[in-house]
């Protein structure tokens, strides 16, 4: 099971980079809507 994760992610390397780049986006998005009505 270990190989076959390597294998899909050696296939997809550029799309895994951005997919965790528009992860990091959105939980930067929704830490920033939580935290928007404390500062206002």
């Amino acid at each position: 099971m270990l190989n076959e994760i390597k294998s899909a992610a050696l296939r997809s390397s550029s799309t895994l980079i951005e997919d965790t780049i528009g992860a990091a986006a959105l939980a930067v998005i929704l830490l920033g809507g939580l935290y928007l009505p404390v500062l206002a």
